[in-house]
């Protein structure tokens, strides 16, 4: 799941092995147009809905053509005081699902992974990666009716990458020359970059990119997704209605989608059985069961590189310490974690991110439960006997399960974790980013996508505060390279570092597991890491 030049290289490798790929070829991979890009092989095998946009809503599905009409509630989980409806400023799942609903990026990634046009109908570079042109969609409108013009994409990457307030996206775009952005006609714009970027595609085709008006207003929100703002109160419920001259023929079919926020797991699943909801996400693994001898209920289930690691800030005591670190790596058994938090519904992890990636490095050794290697390590750092608090909240399925198992795993190696459990709100608070040693969940990307939004000193999640000089270089190294096979050796050259000595205990992938009312239709796996058909309630319908 890497750039779109890696995607051409897997192609080919799942059609009979690896070939010398001319640079022709890798820049016809590059260019993103009317059909969608070919996804990464790891994906072929997995279980997923037609391509977003495609013909699942057109044919209707197992219940027949969809319908108009209805107000869908939909469980959310967690969110707070602090919740957005800023395109760009999404942090918890319930900012995220409202940003789905009102904004689109250039390009989206769709229920296979592949990159495919939204508000853009072609992206396509110049031969050596510095010069992107993208055409905008003939006819798409904002929701107070304007059309979408190159000054409004222009604007919305300047908002974006304003360095005296980044949002969310900025890091990944660290490569725009934002003075170098100029209309070309009436529905062209041209990008220019400072330096060469393997990374545009996915970096402009993130949920948290999305195209606003020139003039916008995150207090008066405008998009161009299918629906349109109504209310919004922070932490509690807001509300959505039809825009009904959004570009997808026939879509939304609901007149009205309604999220409300759930800080707490039970609640939510007995807001979904009692009828109070119609959709919930991260339906708890331990409730799977419940819901699936419901008649009136159906769970939905997605594989995906989703992962929600423990947090381990390498600038804070006692994790400053590369032995406290590793130690606390070889405490952890993997497998035990799947089988209790997950209930099986994942796969084993070695503390590295972005398994699909072509270039992921999978020479490393598995890290397994080493109780007395862990002893050790601790004994050297002056640590045994070592007490740390864990900060953990619901902020996605198995995240406080996980916490509980690891303080049962650590008790063997004699060290005590204290659990500090807090509320959603209160873990996206101020304390975001600082906690320590903490937790949290983070989606399916691509390594260089992956380390700009979290494992670079500017990267605006960056939640163990890992700065390694040589790892830095060689992501930025990386993401200028063109070449491909000398790409992904600084790629693994880099996780390796992050495998020995970095912050992160990723100790699984998880499947996104949802559940909704047999009355709704139209959701399916997505394995584009985000819950319920990466919240696909454009084409989901009453039945």
């Amino acid at each position: 799941m890497h750039e779109s030049e890696r995607r051409v290289i897997a192609a080919a490798m799942e059609a009979g092995g690896r070939r010398n790929l001319s640079r022709r070829d890798v820049l016809r991979g590059f260019a993103v147009g009317s059909g969608a890009l070919a996804a990464p092989s790891w994906l072929a095998a997995c279980s997923a809905a037609d391509p977003v946009g495609g013909s699942q809503s057109d044919e209707g599905g197992a219940s027949g053509e969809p319908k108009r009409g209805g107000s869908l509630r939909m469980g959310a989980a967690g969110g707070g005081s602090g919740d957005t409806v800023d395109a760009h400023k999404p942090v918890d799942r319930p900012d995220i699902n409202r940003v789905h609903q009102l904004y689109e990026p250039l390009l989206i990634r769709d229920a296979t992974f592949e990159l495919t046009p939204v508000v853009a109908e072609s992206v396509e570079p110049n031969d050596d990666l510095t010069v992107w042109t993208a055409r905008i969609r003939d006819g798409i409108t904002f929701h107070d009716g304007r059309p979408v013009r190159p000054e409004d994409v222009i604007a919305s990457f300047l908002r974006i990458t304003d360095p005296k307030d980044p949002k969310v996206g900025a890091q990944l775009l660290s490569f725009l020359d934002r003075k170098g952005m100029k209309k070309l006609d009436d529905r062209t714009v041209e990008f220019a970059l400072t330096r060469p970027s393997a990374l545009f595609l996915d970096a402009i085709s993130e949920y948290f990119q999305g195209i606003v008006p020139e003039d916008y207003d995150p207090n008066k929100p405008v998009g161009t997704g299918p629906f349109a703002f109504e209310s919004f109160d922070p932490g509690q419920r807001s509300v959505f209605s039809r825009y009904a001259d959004y570009w997808r023929e026939g879509e939304p079919y609901l007149d009205e989608l309604v999220i409300i926020n759930f800080t707490d797991d039970a609640a939510r699943v007995n807001a979904l059985i009692s009828g109070q909801v119609e959709a919930i996400e991260s339906l708890p693994y331990g409730q799977i069961s419940v819901v699936e001898n419901d008649s009136k209920l159906t769970v939905l289930e997605s594989e995906s590189g989703n992962w929600n690691p423990f947090t381990m800030r390498v600038d804070a005591q006692p994790f400053s310490d590369v032995r406290v670190r590793q130690a606390m790596r070889l405490i952890a058994d993997r497998q035990q974690l799947i089988d209790q938090v997950l209930v099986g519904h994942g796969k084993l992890a070695n503390d590295l991110y972005s398994p699909g990636d072509p270039c992921f490095n999978d020479s490393l050794p598995q890290r397994e439960k080493d109780l007395d290697q862990a002893k050790s390590l601790l004994k050297a750092a002056g640590q045994e006997g070592l007490q740390v608090e864990l900060t953990t909240s619901p902020v996605s399925q198995g995240i406080v399960e996980a916490a509980q198992v690891l303080v049962e795993q650590a008790r063997a190696a004699g060290v005590d974790i204290r659990l500090n459990q807090v509320d959603t709100g209160t873990f996206y608070g101020d304390d975001y980013l600082s906690w320590p040693f903490a937790q949290d969940f983070w989606g399916t990307r691509s390594f260089l996508a992956q380390a700009a939004q979290g494992s670079l000193p500017a990267s605006p999640f960056n939640e163990t505060h890992w700065a390694d000089e040589q790892f830095v270089s060689l992501v930025k190294s990386a993401e200028e390279e063109v070449d491909e096979q000398k790409r992904c050796e600084m790629i693994q050259e880099a996780q390796a570092i992050e495998h020995e000595s970095g912050g992160h205990i990723i100790w699984g992938f998880v499947n996104l597991v949802d559940a909704y009312s047999n009355t709704i239709s139209g959701l399916d796996p997505n394995v584009a890491g985000h819950p319920l058909d990466r919240y696909g309630f454009r084409h989901a319908w009453f039945v």
